[in-house]
């Protein structure tokens, strides 16, 4: 509740947020994502990985409280992803890290437990470089939060993914997070808890909804 209220307060001037309620992901959110397959949250946190890059790790975690787990919804460095703006299927956005500061990044260093492409957070205040954008992939025409989605890296065109490989200390029990080079049941995510900005217009509709 202290998190989200300061989030609310940071992030959410005016009071332009639905915590509740079926809708549409929006430019400026902030949320958790769920792997549908393994039942874990996108996760990440001030330790660093001891091979490969080095860079921040970023994991799986099955608790639904972590403050960890909270990640924005921005536009790459050139714009394109006004606050409150419906995100599109097929829009490349940064996932950014909300406690740390740091974006979602994949590179061709290999994954410390499956030996797939690593998956790490990278950048200072969210600034990092052209590694950190993901293409949302969903049907129809915007990222809709009932809908399971997947993220496919514009660098590498690898998805991000979650096979069930877990850590031992000191992030015991924590799932791996990596890339794969093909969609299957190991990358479709969902967005779950969150602050959702308002769209700041109606999406024209791509489809009917009954």
């Amino acid at each position: 509740p202290v998190l989200l209220g300061l989030l609310l307060a940071l992030l959410v001037p005016g009071g332009g947020a639905a915590k509740t309620g079926a809708g549409l992901v929006t430019c400026g959110s902030v949320l958790k994502l769920l792997n549908t397959h393994h039942r874990v949250r996108l996760h990440s946190h001030d330790i660093k990985y001891g091979s490969g890059s080095g860079q921040q790790s970023v994991t799986g975690v099955e608790a639904s409280d972590d403050a960890n787990s909270y990640w924005r919804i921005r536009g790459g460095s050139e714009g394109g992803c006004p606050r409150g703006s419906p995100v599109r299927c097929g829009q490349a956005v940064r996932l950014t890290h909300v406690l740390t500061g740091k974006n979602l990044h994949t590179h061709h260093f290999p994954s410390p437990l499956s030996n797939n492409q690593e998956v790490s957070a990278f950048g200072e205040d969210g600034e990092g470089d052209d590694l950190d954008l993901w293409t949302v992939r969903c049907s129809g025409q915007h990222w809709e939060r009932e809908a399971a989605v997947r993220f496919q890296h514009v660098g590498t065109s690898v998805f991000l993914s979650v096979t069930g490989e877990q850590y031992g200390s000191p992030i015991r029990g924590q799932h791996e997070v990596h890339g794969m080079p093909s969609a299957n049941t190991h990358n479709t995510w969902k967005a779950m808890e969150g602050i959702f900005i308002k769209p700041s217009v109606e999406p024209s509709a791509g489809h009917d909804e009954l």
